[in-house]
């Protein structure tokens, strides 16, 4: 019952979705229409002004009588101009603008085949309620489903049955045929076509704003419904307690002293600093209210592919993936579907299989013709084995055991484990529900983006989204839902990753955001202060404004409910997160939350400012995420990287089977430099030492990808003779020398 009650909402999801894609497509078309119109009008009217300046002419024409009748010379004037012609050309030269909403309303009539056809059946199908305020919305909504739903259509229901109230005065000159004579809208029939898209798109708005919703859904639903039940915040102190997150359990009043505190120093910091000369990655110009500065980003790439690799010899990948189950026992995380029935364990071999067959997007049928093994039994194995949680469970192995090698620690940046997330956009061949067209990344076809966090090279977490979602939604619930024993400190994004809650959030449960902005200039418009900015004199860096803190302790027992329905995961915290940063609907308590996040803000755009380090740091983390990105690239090779699987469930599969190889390739790696370490250590070779710290484990010229698969036959890894090449003089200065070309 729980799994059909969820398959209904996301039915619905999908149903919603696909209403709001499809009026915004309309939409978007009416106004191109729109624009294309009155371009038209205007080069028409433009190409008869000469004709027109003849017409003028008639009235200083001295060999026309004064006395001729009016009619003589309008017969004329016609054969310069034609009648139909005057009124553009008269509306044109007196410099009025041409009705671009006129022109975008006529076109919905027009197409009005198109939407009745594709947004009647999911209008009518849907179950809309909304708040007190969208009564009008309502009563039109539920006016022309009840007519649809008995299969009649608008045209046939009376014109005094219309809820006329729903139709804002600004446009009832386009929704109607003529003005009403009594000015209420009440005595003629509104336009019919018209009438019916306008209340789609009105519907439209209410979903993306949050003020209406649909009951049996997950991302349209209220928001009220998202958070913790009543009855169990009544013990709301056991909850927070339960959740263990400080700031949430500490008087929010104690918190904003602390900050406020912070946050002036830091101004005042900052200030003295540039002024000083201190901060040498800021430049100035202009003297002055006409000062402007410019940051400096020094930047250091993440290198693949060390020369330090290239000197092993070559390891299949079948191999490969044998010698990292032997150190991390990762294929016991692949249970039968039907566990309690099955007691045999899986034929390894079949199951390592299904994960190269997937994660380089080979597909079964061609892991057949190229291996040992047959169609019919990797098929069962894939069905039987292969789901999202043994998946899940697999990389958590190979990523815990990485986390225990001697060269993990040696990862971090700036002694933190500092992660990042990004998106990669993935093309498919077949349509899916979130695959999306996106003429930057696919140019006229679909596909999907594959969100990943990594952290010290390991890609920890991800999952698929589609390419039109906001990542921003997903950067909690990536780092929250982490099941690995790497837990990370700091964590980064680019700006697709911020938002409105985002800083606030992630703080409250212990992470510290530290995200890169394209445009830092633009977000200096967001700095709040504690003080009124007047009070800052004419410091360079000041606040636009005083924070309101009064708001925040006002609805703080509301903020904390939110925080803990995040943490109880009954719903996705992308779900919640993407109504709090993006509905259009405001309230005291969105908007405290807000301000949370505004101070949140600029004391990481201050530290940013003043500190080089952290500038360096988190295009660093972003640098290992364009790695992986590449390396991702390069394992999943077939068909050009591009996704042949029918639904999103393999689209995850199929994602985190890739994760899997990458994540065993980097264990490899590391566990190869981790044992010359050790014996470097030993020996005393401090130099050696330090160049092994910067070699980077995503490097995958030493591993076989492709080719033929002996899955049967398993080989022998033996890193005690692999070392043996290290051991030469020789193999260090070429490791070295190839470096320095490369930098």
């Amino acid at each position: 019952m729980c799994f059909a009650y969820h398959r209904l909402q996301e039915i619905n999801d999908n149903l919603i979705e696909a209403f709001i894609h499809l009026v915004n497509g309309y939409e978007r078309d009416a106004k191109l229409s729109a624009k294309e119109s009155v371009y038209q009008a205007k080069t028409a009217a433009a190409a008869n002004l000469k004709a027109a300046g003849q017409v003028l002419n008639l009235f200083v024409d001295p060999s026309i009588p004064t006395h001729t009748p009016f009619g003589t010379v309008q017969e004329k004037a016609f054969t310069l101009l034609p009648r139909e012609q005057f009124p553009s050309v008269t509306h044109y030269m007196s410099d009025a603008e041409f009705d671009e909403a006129g022109f975008e309303w006529a076109y919905y009539v027009r197409m009005s085949h198109a939407f009745k056809v594709n947004l009647r059946h999911l209008f009518a199908e849907l179950d809309f309620a909304g708040r007190v305020e969208d009564t009008p919305l309502l009563k039109a909504v539920n006016f022309l489903q009840a007519a649809l739903r008995q299969s009649k259509t608008p045209r046939q229901i009376k014109a005094s049955e219309f809820p006329l109230a729903v139709i804002p005065k600004g446009l009832r000159r386009y929704l109607f045929t003529a003005e009403p004579s009594d000015g209420e809208g009440q005595s003629r029939r509104p336009d019919v076509d018209r009438y019916e898209f306008l209340v789609y798109r009105l519907l439209r708005n209410a979903l993306e704003a949050g003020n209406v919703f649909v009951g049996d859904s997950t991302q349209f639903r209220r928001f009220e419904d998202d958070l913790i039940s009543d009855e169990r915040w009544k013990n709301k102190d056991a909850v927070l307690r339960e959740i263990g997150a400080p700031i949430l359990i500490r008087p929010i009043e104690e918190t904003l002293a602390a900050v406020r505190e912070e946050l002036e120093k830091k101004f005042a910091l900052v200030n003295q600093r540039i002024e000083s000369g201190a901060n040498r990655h800021i430049k100035v110009r202009g003297a002055a209210e006409k000062r402007r500065w410019t940051l400096v980003y020094p930047s250091e790439e993440e290198p693949i592919n060390s020369p330090f690799f290239g000197e092993l010899s070559a390891i299949g990948i079948a191999d490969l993936l044998w010698f990292v189950h032997g150190e991390a026992n990762f294929l016991s995380a692949f249970t039968h579907v039907l566990d309690r029935y099955v007691k045999h364990a899986p034929a390894g071999h079949e199951v390592l299989a299904c994960l190269i067959a997937f994660g380089t997007n080979m597909g079964l049928s061609k892991m057949a013709a190229v291996s040992d093994l047959d169609y019919s039994s990797l098929r069962a194995t894939a069905r039987n084995y292969l789901r999202l949680e043994t998946l899940r469970a697999g990389n958590d192995f190979i990523s815990n055991a990485l986390a225990g090698l001697p060269m993990f620690r040696h990862y971090d940046i700036q002694e933190e484990i500092h992660s990042s997330s990004d998106g990669q956009r993935i093309e498919t061949q077949i349509d899916t529900i979130n695959a999306r067209f996106s003429s930057k990344y696919f140019g006229l076809k679909k596909g999907i983006s594959a969100y990943t966090l990594l952290a010290n090279h390991v890609p920890i977490n991800a999952k698929t989204i589609g390419a039109q979602e906001h990542e921003s939604h997903y950067v909690f619930d990536v780092l929250y839902n982490n099941t690995t024993e790497i837990k990370p400190d700091r964590h980064s994004t680019d700006t697709h990753g911020t938002n409105q809650v985002n800083f606030w959030i992630l703080r409250a449960f212990g992470y510290e955001f530290a995200p890169r902005y394209r445009d830092l200039h633009k977000k200096m418009t967001t700095l709040v202060g504690f003080e009124h900015p007047s009070q800052y004199g004419d410091a360079l860096i000041k606040p636009v404004r005083k924070a309101n803190a009064p708001l925040i302790c006002q609805e703080w027992p509301n903020v904390q409910r939110i925080m803990a329905s995040l943490a109880q995961k009954d719903v996705t915290q992308a779900t919640i997160v993407r109504k709090l940063s993006a509905y259009a609907r405001q309230n005291q308590t969105k908007k405290a939350l807000w301000e949370l996040d505004n101070i949140c803000r600029t004391l990481y755009i201050l530290n940013f400012i003043d500190d080089v380090t952290l500038r360096q740091s988190v295009q660093r983390a972003l640098n290992r995420g364009e790695a992986y990105h590449r390396f991702r690239r390069a394992i999943a090779y077939v068909n050009s990287g591009k996704l042949r699987v029918r639904t999103e469930a393999e689209q995850q599969i199929w994602n985190e089977c890739s994760r899997l190889i990458a994540n065993a390739v980097i264990y490899y790696n590391a566990a190869i430099s981790s044992r010359v370490l050790e014996r470097k250590q030993a020996a005393g070779d401090n130099e050696t030492v330090e160049i092994l710290k910067g070699i980077s484990p995503v490097a995958w010229q030493h591993v076989n990808l492709f080719g033929r698969f002996e899955f049967n036959k398993r080989g022998r890894v033996d890193l005690a003779a692999l070392m043996k090449v290290f051991d030469a003089p020789e193999c260090w200065n070429r490791i070295t020398q190839e470096k320095i070309e490369e930098d």
